[in-house]
């Protein structure tokens, strides 16, 4: 959808990119521009820059970028329309009238609706269709008051409570059923997705309800125990997690990862406040990132069972290069009836109580103090093969440690554990850290072979066609966005002169921009192009480009696009002599005829 363009070059001077990105990352200042740890993958060293002239932000590492609007689109997960008014909100501005696309008007109708059937839920779960809900709670130990807290609701043993109700709000079957909350039958009628469970609602930070998740209460149900919403136009499972919006007002220094609902209710109403659990999914690199944006350190509390270690495992390799510190608490099994059973944190807490739970959490093992415990329960350190094994698969997970100070740390322990001498140890570790960079080494050599491969777009969905012709494109966007001055009366290429239409698609955008602003500016486009497509124009901005004699660079450029385009259109003519040009051209050591 359109804005007004005046409302739009207010909303972005009013938003200074420095300003909106340092509320979500520390940026340090270095030269013209400043440097942060990339919001959008994890790493160590920013290559994240943020340019105050250009208001532009690109990370040369995961190659995302763009202007204010792109950014807040990217870090809140939010469309276009609803990044404007995010912004909007922020400055302070009434956002226009505005007429509103399908997808946008979707996405605010369902956000009511979840917000409409939360409420119903409660309403239920205090009412006698939700007794047996209510039970079932009182059995968990769920307090009344935590259950306001988390907003809790009973979905009753009714096939359309829910949709009854919606319907006589004003919500429409469409909605219901691109919402979650109802499902299609084979009939072809719709009915509740939800029915006799203890109901979730999944809050994000702002307060949206996103979606929900429902528990069965009767054990002899046959249905899934957990049941959660699909993805929908504005639920992601991998971009939420339950929880979040209260734990990051906790005041305890670091956030626990849970796996379960129950375990987050639980933990909060025992005072642990800081706990949050994934939605049914394995930990995700875009939940790291949320949790990275509220603390420095996270917890990983999963259950004691085979999968439990598992998905831990996968955790801690996901958190390595996480700017995070990480600690592991195991839970103890628990004995029961002579065999010890797995427990998760809301039994831990229900049977030892909640100061057991604290004086595990202060002695929770670091992530990488867990990943060595875990290598060496898979061999038999007892005999001499065990302890070879064990050395080298240890000496592979220090290798990748980027902190020389902690490999040397867990390098004696290891030998230590292997009951080998620690120099013989530091050998092992040695010689895996140079086959680790004998193997970079040789990948960016295989890299350098092909200097062609290296310029051409990530996104397969925009590679070039004809790459002396793109780059010159490349530079001709760079030229018109460094020096406005370039804008003449009348454009020196048409799109159709463009090999790449994306490229061409820009240069009409920032021409049209010039013609009817006198100005041209990246984030207004935000709009008009995918985020993958305003990342590859930031990228594209990010190239060094000289300004000395401009306007001759520009004729320059524009003269090899229009060479390139003449022989795409005699190719197009004459296939066979196109043919017999492409193979003098590789006959000829690479070199133009």
């Amino acid at each position: 959808m359109a804005f007004d363009r005046r409302f739009l070059d207010e909303l972005i001077e009013r938003s200074d990119i420095v300003d909106v990105v340092g509320s979500y990352v520390p940026l340090t200042k270095k030269g013209a521009n400043y440097w942060a740890c990339c919001p959008f993958h994890n790493e160590k060293t920013p290559s994240f820059s943020v340019s105050q002239d250009k208001q532009m932000c690109y990370c040369f590492g995961c190659k995302k970028g763009g202007g204010v609007i792109n950014f807040v689109m990217e870090m809140e997960n939010l469309s276009y329309p609803d990044a404007v008014r995010f912004l909007a909100r922020r400055a302070n501005m009434t956002v226009p009238e505005e007429t509103r696309d399908d997808g946008s008007r979707l996405r605010a109708r369902i956000l009511q609706l979840n917000r409409d059937a939360a409420r119903f839920y409660y309403e239920q779960l205090h009412s006698p269709k939700g007794a047996a809900v209510l039970e079932y709670m009182k059995s968990r130990r769920i307090t009344p008051k935590n259950a306001v807290n988390f907003g809790l609701g009973a979905a009753a043993d009714e096939w359309d409570g829910l949709i009854t109700a919606m319907r006589q709000k004003g919500y429409g079957d469409g909605e219901l059923l691109a919402s979650g909350l109802a499902v299609r039958g084979k009939s072809g009628g719709i009915y509740d997705k939800f029915r006799k469970r203890l109901i979730f609602p999944v809050i994000d930070v702002r307060g949206d309800v996103l979606a929900f998740g429902g528990r069965i209460v009767d054990k002899n149900d046959p249905g899934a125990k957990y049941m959660n919403t699909q993805e929908t136009a504005v639920y992601s499972k991998r971009r939420v997690l339950y929880g979040l919006n209260l734990a990051r007002k906790s005041r305890r220094e670091n956030i626990i990862l849970v796996e379960g609902n129950i375990d987050v209710v639980m933990l909060h109403q025992a005072g642990f406040d800081n706990a949050c659990a994934s939605m049914g999914t394995a930990l995700t690199p875009e939940q790291i990132r949320l949790l990275s944006r509220y603390t420095r350190e996270v917890v990983l509390c999963y259950d004691n069972d085979d999968a439990g270690k598992i998905a831990t495992q996968k955790a801690l390799s996901l958190l390595n290069d996480a700017d995070l510190r990480v600690s592991v608490l195991e839970l103890p099994k628990r004995l029961v009836d002579g065999q010890y059973v797995k427990q998760d944190a809301d039994d831990f807490i229900k049977f030892h109580g909640a100061d057991a739970f604290e004086h595990l959490l202060s002695g929770s093992e670091s992530g990488i103090d867990f990943r060595m415990a875990q290598i060496a329960g898979q061999f038999d350190l007892r005999e001499d093969r065990g302890r070879i094994e064990y050395a080298a698969a240890a000496a592979k997970l220090l290798a990748a440690l980027p902190n020389a100070v902690e490999r040397e740390v867990y390098t004696v322990r290891a030998a230590e554990t292997a009951g080998i001498s620690a120099d013989a140890m530091k050998l092992e570790v040695n010689r895996a850290l140079r086959q680790k960079l004998y193997r970079e080494k040789k990948a960016q050599e295989r890299s350098n072979l092909n200097p062609a491969a290296s310029l051409q777009p990530k996104e397969r969905t925009i590679r070039y066609d004809d790459l002396r012709s793109a780059l010159a494109e490349e530079g001709v966007l760079r030229l018109l966005v460094l020096d406005d001055s370039l804008f003449g009366q009348e454009p020196p290429l048409q799109e159709a002169d463009f090999s790449s239409p994306l490229l061409g698609r820009f240069f009409t955008a920032l021409w049209t921009q010039a013609k009817q602003n006198g100005s041209v500016s990246v984030g207004a486009l935000a709009g008009e192009f995918t985020q993958e497509e305003i990342s590859h124009l930031s990228g594209i901005l990010q190239k060094p480009e000289s300004l000395k004699n401009a306007a001759q660079a520009l004729q320059d450029y524009c003269r090899i696009i229009r060479e390139e385009a003449r022989k795409r259109m005699a190719a197009d003519r004459d296939p066979l002599a196109a043919a017999t040009e492409k193979y003098k051209y590789k006959g000829n050591g690479g070199k133009q005829p």
